[in-house]
């Protein structure tokens, strides 16, 4: 079909990827947590948005001119591994500040709710594209996950691409539904607990900082 080979096999690899844990999904699970679904579906679609153009560019040849330029692969890794640096620093502060409880008091004192400037300039939609997009590991990885599953002998095979891609931003879509609905249920049950919603915040933005390192060390091999 459309020069697709095995696609139930493909099927059952693409949900086992997707179920890994990543920055894009631990990143759209905070936003739901903080801030609500819609909002959270705005980080999503920037998710699926870098995805597009991952697909794309990796369709187009862009990840066999990553392999054989070390230099480029360096520039894209290095710069993605500092975005995520930059975003785990945030999720840390904020934790930091959401334990000591300054705002809470300030507030208090001030007989007003408490102020929340940087997530009223946060962007979501802006954070997840950009993460997605500083990622050359996921360019190589499209392209040597959907080769496999096209025909070469099949005509046209930018078909087959958008195929496998069009399956694979659905299930995309459908676990980061079910993610931005389970934060958003934690963020209920947690509202009242600062110091736990705190210490959530400081796990993510550890994993961040897990998630940089490991890029920084990754090799276009």
């Amino acid at each position: 079909m459309l020069g697709i080979t095995h696609l139930s096999t493909y099927l059952v690899g693409l949900a086992l990827i997707i179920l890994l844990p990543g920055p894009n999904s631990l990143y759209v699970v905070s936003v739901a947590a903080r801030r609500g679904p819609r909002v959270a579906y705005r980080a999503a679609a920037g998710v699926l948005c870098g995805d597009t153009v991952l697909m794309t560019l990796s369709a187009g040849g862009v990840a066999s001119l990553l392999q054989t330029s070390p230099v480029l692969f360096a520039v894209v890794k290095f710069a993605g591994a500092g975005y995520l640096t930059w975003l785990a620093v945030g999720m840390l502060r904020g934790a930091w500040a959401l334990w000591r409880g300054r705002e809470a008091r300030r507030a208090e004192r001030n007989g007003e709710a408490p102020r929340a400037p940087k997530e009223a300039v946060e962007r979501p939609y802006r954070r997840a594209l950009v993460v997605s997009l500083l990622n050359p590991k996921a360019i190589l990885f499209f392209i040597s996950f959907f080769v496999q599953f096209v025909d070469p002998s099949y005509a046209h095979p930018v078909l087959s691409f958008l195929t496998l891609g069009a399956w694979a931003q659905l299930f995309s879509f459908t676990y980061l539904s079910v993610l931005i609905f389970s934060g958003t249920f934690l963020a209920a049950t947690f509202r009242r607990r600062k110091r736990l919603t705190a210490g959530l915040s400081a796990g993510a933005g550890a994993a961040f900082l897990g998630f940089a390192a490991k890029l920084s060390l990754a090799s276009a091999g």
